[in-house]
């Protein structure tokens, strides 16, 4: 897995509230029995009319915005149910992290589990760099995933927070099963001593 430490790219804003793994990749799209073809479902019904038909109005229809690796998003994104599809169906879609004042709790693991870096900032950052995206359609960002910072083209400079572990997921490009191997030898170290100091319980 090649090593991400920048993603650089122009940014999507969807400044929604509240925005459920529903909305995100609604239940007729979760059929499927692999990851495949989950980029037609994202976003439908805000894409999409009751027809089929493109909606104009919607920014992920505007031709500005089609090469968006970024996503500026509202607060308490990707809450509802656990699906993971939500996850899957924005990175098919091409994004490489989503930038809100909140994540819900679940959304937020899934995504670094796969390693879809989610970005909290305040909300007075979110509310600029929403505004910069809107008045200034592929204007680039650049997230520094070592220095933990977001920067914009005109120049603000924003700092986030992530866990070691998280972190490192995302930039090395592990899964909970790579950091459990990545421990083996000192679980199996642990698993001696213990025997050593409690040899009934080995199970023969």
């Amino acid at each position: 897995m090649t090593r991400l430490t920048t993603i650089q790219g122009s940014a999507l804003p969807l400044p929604i509230d509240n925005l459920d793994t529903d909305q995100i990749m609604p239940k007729q799209f979760l059929r499927v029995i692999d990851k495949a073809g989950l980029a037609d479902g994202l976003l439908y019904d805000l894409r999409f009319d009751e027809s089929g038909e493109p909606r104009a109005e919607c920014v992920l229809n505007q031709r500005a915005y089609a090469s968006a690796r970024i996503l500026i998003g509202g607060a308490n994104f990707g809450c509802g149910s656990s699906r993971e599809h939500a996850v899957w169906g924005l990175q098919q879609y091409g994004f490489q992290a989503v930038i809100a004042p909140s994540f819900a709790e679940i959304f937020y693991s899934n995504a670094m589990n796969n390693r879809l870096l989610l970005v909290p900032l305040a909300r007075d950052a979110i509310d600029a760099l929403t505004r910069s995206a809107i008045e200034s359609p592929g204007a680039s960002l650049s997230i520094d995933l070592d220095q933990q910072t977001v920067s914009s083209a005109s120049g603000e400079r924003y700092a986030y927070t992530i866990c070691a572990r998280h972190k490192r997921m995302v930039i090395e490009g592990m899964d909970t099963v790579d950091l459990t191997l990545d421990s083996l030898a000192a679980i199996e170290a642990f698993e001696q001593s213990h025997f050593v100091r409690h040899p009934w319980a080995r199970v023969m």
